[in-house]
């Protein structure tokens, strides 16, 4: 195979790793997802953040059910997203294996508690709109209730890779 061929495979569980590398081929934006959990603020870095509507306002994401943070989030009544900007690897790196690393962290409680990320390029308050089936994932649906944003070039990831963007 050359750099320009591309391999062709059919998924299922002996391709899985070849399905992942396809799929990183998509550059995407890196969110935390953050809500009260029962011991606390809990947090957790994501990247299946995705627009669903205009009117009324619905975004969603999704989590692995093997996760020990997706109880805490599906039955979450409100959770915030939070879209990272470029400078802000250290905090998609914090929340990938631990959810409840707050400490030192510049946020604040928001409405209802929220716990809310105060340096992040955009926010999404939400309420749990719908929770679908999505394989070894939960599709969570949020219903946005408050927005923010700053000016700033957001954080990706690509191929195993946090990067950035520079039109």
């Amino acid at each position: 195979m050359t750099d320009q061929s591309p391999l062709e495979f059919t998924p299922g569980p002996e391709t899985r790793r070849a399905l992942r590398d396809a799929l990183g081929r998509f550059a995407t934006g890196v969110t935390v997802v953050t809500c009260q959990g029962p011991d606390g603020p809990l947090g957790i870095t994501v990247n299946s953040f995705a627009s669903v509507s205009l009117d009324p306002a619905l975004v969603l994401w999704s989590v692995d059910r093997a996760s020990s943070r997706a109880a805490a989030f599906t039955e979450a009544q409100t959770f915030a997203i939070h879209i990272l900007g470029r400078e802000e690897r250290d905090i998609a790196a914090r929340f990938t294996r631990n959810g409840a690393t707050f400490d030192g962290l510049d946020w604040t409680d928001g409405p209802d508690g929220l716990p809310r990320l105060n340096s992040s390029l955009a926010r999404f308050d939400c309420a749990r709109h719908a929770v679908h089936d999505g394989g070894d994932h939960l599709i969570l649906v949020g219903a946005v209730l408050r927005a923010a944003f700053r000016n700033g070039a957001p954080l990706l990831f690509s191929q195993g890779h946090f990067g950035d963007f520079a039109p």
